[in-house]
């Protein structure tokens, strides 16, 4: 299942369910699920769940705006310096543990949402990610149980403005202006997806590819940063977790390449999706 939350013209945001075949939107709120956090923390992965999933309305996508999938989580985890070649690039060494920080989710946005540019930054920058978002929580919880608590998948550009982010050791509040975390299209339910760590990963600007990896070049995979993260706080239902960025990024590059007003920003990921989002000045 694809879960989007989508709005008609004028209304609130409300939880759904794109049936890809169809190109419709089945809208989850009809059965009662306040918005996508509801449908995750019961477990919503398929409409047939439904005893009358036909019954449920549906609307074109040409019929509503898509917004971020997930726009309450509790927390959204970032894990830093999780491909080798975006080590080596940063000229950091290689972690022994995973590097972990926080995007506040007020920086949340959506698919097709100006990512705007800060003016006490001069340095923004992009950075491709796939993230994963938790469907059961728990508290040290194993790696070979890790398929239990991962509900799906979905994309996020850590934007980052690396110059807020050199002037101190924590790196949050670099990461978390306004609309600094573009989230989406869809969140991916886990049974849609064979194996996150073979998934071919991009960004392109203004279509040049500057970033083009695979998920495989993790460092710490999925199982890992679960065990890892649940060692120390209990996960809970709808936390995300971005799980790092690849080489290309604007801050490695010769010369280095800032985003900046007028560009269009594309993330994909193979079997996840695509998003996009232009950039405006502040």
């Amino acid at each position: 299942m694809h879960l989007v939350s989508f709005s008609l013209a004028g209304g609130n945001p409300r939880p759904g369910a794109l049936i890809e075949d169809t190109g419709l939107i089945a809208d989850l709120s009809s059965a009662r699920y306040a918005d996508t956090l509801a449908a995750i923390a019961a477990g919503v992965t398929a409409i047939d769940k439904f005893a009358k999933p036909s019954a449920l309305p549906g609307y074109r996508l040409s019929q509503v705006r898509l917004h971020a999938p997930l726009a309450n989580p509790p927390r959204v985890f970032a894990i830093g310096l999780n491909y080798r070649d975006h080590a080596a690039e940063s000229k950091m060494t290689l972690p022994a543990v995973p590097v972990v920080f926080f995007k506040l989710r007020t920086a949340i946005v959506g698919p097709g949402d100006a990512i705007v540019l800060p003016k006490n930054s001069n340095e923004p920058d992009y950075e491709a990610e796939l993230a994963f978002v938790i469907s059961k929580g728990g508290y040290r919880i194993s790696a070979s149980a890790w398929r239990e608590h991962v509900y799906g998948y979905t994309i996020i550009n850590d934007v980052s403005a690396r110059d807020v982010q050199r002037a101190t050791s924590q790196w949050s509040l670099a990461k978390s202006f306004p609309t600094f975390c573009p989230m989406g299209p869809a969140i991916i339910t886990a049974d849609q997806i064979a194996d996150p760590h073979e998934l071919p990963i991009r960004l392109d600007i203004n279509g040049e590819v500057l970033q083009n990896s695979n998920t495989r070049e993790l460092i710490f995979k999925i199982p890992e940063l679960i065990e890892y993260i649940s060692s120390i706080t209990p996960l809970l239902p709808g936390d995300i977790v971005s799980t790092g960025t690849p080489a290309g990024v604007g801050m490695g590059r010769k010369p280095q390449r800032w985003l900046k007003p007028g560009d269009t920003v594309t993330v994909s990921i193979e079997g996840v999706g695509a998003l996009t989002n232009p950039v405006v000045a502040e």
